[in-house]
């Protein structure tokens, strides 16, 4: 087994789903939503590692080549889309052209509504933007004004978004008062694309400052690492009396940062003011990423700086993000380079640990932390306990998705 887990009340979730992925790696069938469905077409495992997983992805989800089949607006079917769209870009595999075409038909209406469940405007959920990101090269590939209308919907639908007393998101409605370090993957990158697609460079400023004000509330200066969260009224049960932050380091959290960080910068203006800030602001990430790869196997854990503590464990989706982050930054020149052999061992950390593959070629993708949240009330409390209490999967598409981002940034 990858990781030992403390039997005790808290890790009973967590310890089921390890003892899933136990069976999966000895070749046993596990019980998940997204175990594989048994295809007699085999993936070659001469395929790069990102086109190898997209083919899972089809493999296992007939509903991305399914017309007739439902799908979801939530943010991780976005990342997902996005990914493939990366990857599409690459190896124009009319495959992922047609998945791509087909969400955005099932997504959005001649009118350039969203028709979903997992829409819904009126939360003002910063989880509702990601998704987005697909309509810009369906607008460029299609010219259908339905993409175009979509896109300005969700974009007035940000101007809406209630705001901290100096201008951070709230991460939803529901959430007063809170910027979540999850939100500046989910909007600041959309709103940096929209301001260069449009030319409404009003936008530039308002994606940095959105990604500098969670720096300034969350980071902290002892590790270099970021809290998950901020509660501006210091109300909430898991905020700091003092400070409003959360209590630990999630990864997966710092992950969604690092990734906006990185995105944005590829629309942000060169002679932007902001824009040295926010690779300084990288680079200090960068310095913290490096401190806690976890120096055996190159990856990260669940909860970052508490490595080796019992029912911590090597988490695929952060330590994918993480890879991402440091891979496109070297490429992008924001980072040192000597911070790619650091990309390139947590890579061939999850290649070896964390993939299993089946004899047809499939890839799965072991621990991966199902969500992890904030409140509302006591149960979500940000401690060390519920992170690594929360459910772990395999296959889960929070981590598929910057496992492909990664690849395509090393070129595997």
């Amino acid at each position: 087994m990858i990781k030992t887990l403390a039997i005790n009340k808290v890790n009973l979730k967590a310890l089921t789903a390890a003892l899933a992925s136990a069976l999966l790696l000895a070749g046993a069938p596990a019980t998940h939503a997204q175990t594989p469905t048994p295809t007699t077409t085999q993936i070659p495992a001469t395929a790069k590692w990102s086109e190898r997983m997209a083919l899972s992805v089809l493999k296992r989800s007939p509903w991305l080549q399914d017309p007739a089949l439902g799908d979801s607006w939530g943010y991780t079917q976005g990342l997902l889309m996005h990914a493939l769209e990366a990857l599409e870009h690459q190896n124009h595999d009319p495959r992922l052209r047609t998945a791509l075409q087909q969400y955005g038909n099932k997504m959005v209406d001649a009118q350039g509504e969203i028709h979903n469940k997992d829409y819904k405007p009126l939360d003002n959920s910063l989880d509702n933007i990601n998704s987005g990101k697909l309509l810009f090269q369906l607008y460029t590939d299609t010219k259908q004004e339905k993409y175009k209308l979509a896109l300005q919907k969700l974009h007035a639908e940000l101007q809406q978004q209630p705001k901290t007393s100096d201008g951070g998101y709230w991460h939803k409605k529901k959430y007063p008062s809170q910027m979540w370090l999850d939100g500046a993957y989910m909007a600041s990158p959309f709103v940096a694309q929209y301001a260069a697609y449009f030319k409404e460079p009003a936008g530039f400023d308002e994606a940095a400052k959105q990604l500098l004000l969670l720096e300034k509330h969350l980071r902290d200066p002892k590790t270099g690492l970021l809290y998950h969260g901020w509660d501006e009224k210091h109300v909430q049960a898991w905020a700091n009396p003092q400070t409003g932050q959360s209590p630990n380091f999630w990864g997966r959290a710092i992950g969604w940062y690092g990734m906006a960080l990185v995105d944005v910068l590829d629309y942000l203006p060169a002679k932007h003011p902001d824009r040295p800030k926010l690779v300084q602001v990288l680079d200090q990430l960068a310095v913290a990423i490096q401190k806690y790869q976890d120096p055996a196997s190159g990856l990260w854990y669940q909860v970052v700086d508490k490595g080796g503590q019992p029912g911590n464990y090597l988490e695929a989706s952060a330590s994918g993000m993480f890879v991402y982050t440091l891979a496109k930054g070297v490429n992008k020149g924001y980072l040192n380079k000597k911070y790619r052999p650091v990309a390139q061992k947590g890579f061939d950390g999850i290649t070896s640990k964390l993939i299993k593959t089946q004899p047809d070629g499939e890839l799965n993708l072991l621990q991966v932390c199902e969500v992890a949240g904030l409140g509302p009330g006591t149960e979500r409390n940000g401690s060390y306990e519920y992170y690594v209490g929360e459910r772990i999967k395999i296959n889960d598409l929070k981590g598929v998705g910057p496992f492909i981002l990664a690849s395509l940034e090393l070129n595997k």
